[in-house]
């Protein structure tokens, strides 16, 4: 009885095969979730409505501001934001027209700012317009989203002309 019976092999080989394909599963799904990324979430309505309404009203008397009051943070310098600028980063010197829409960064070919880098996620973050203001919101990325030195986190964090925004190994600012 030195031998192993011909049951213990079979259910051995069975056994090992079982865990192989639970590898292989594994690794498509990894490989899957890296190329394609996750599904962007929407903002729920009440917060998009909410956020829409706030920053209108603080934007009226700040536009009445003569022109040397840019430096100072507020919506109503970031309203006459017309372009997105790559300071730094594989795409330096590229700019972006800004509309109304929102724009989504990230490595995603879906993405309207595609930035290919190992720091960058698949779906990265969202600049997107509130109001009279521009924002941006990290979309639970990796590395993080950076303004002016300063980690964004959860809620979108209002945006000024000139400020530095950095995703992955890319700058950018908006500008007028």
């Amino acid at each position: 009885m030195s031998t192993p019976s011909e049951l213990i092999l079979l259910l051995l080989r069975v056994g090992f095969l079982i865990v192989l394909w639970f590898f292989v599963f594994g690794v498509v799904y990894s490989l899957r979730a890296d190329l394609f990324g996750v599904k962007v979430r929407k903002l729920p309505a009440e917060a998009t409505a909410g956020a829409a309404s706030a920053p209108a009203a603080p934007a009226k008397p700040a536009a009445a501001k003569p022109a040397s009051s840019r430096p100072s943070t507020g919506p109503a310098t970031v309203a006459t934001a017309k372009r997105l600028v790559i300071t730094s980063g594989p795409k330096a010197g590229l700019e972006l027209p800004l509309g109304a829409d929102s724009l989504t960064i990230g490595r995603s070919s879906e993405s309207a700012l595609v930035i290919r880098d190992d720091y960058t996620s698949s779906h990265h973050a969202r600049l997107m317009l509130r109001g009279d203001s521009w924002a941006i919101q990290d979309l639970d990325s990796t590395n993080g989203t950076f303004v002016a030195g300063q980690r964004v986190q959860g809620a979108p964090v209002n945006l000024s002309l000139g400020t530095p925004i950095k995703v992955g190994a890319t700058t950018f600012e908006l500008r007028a």
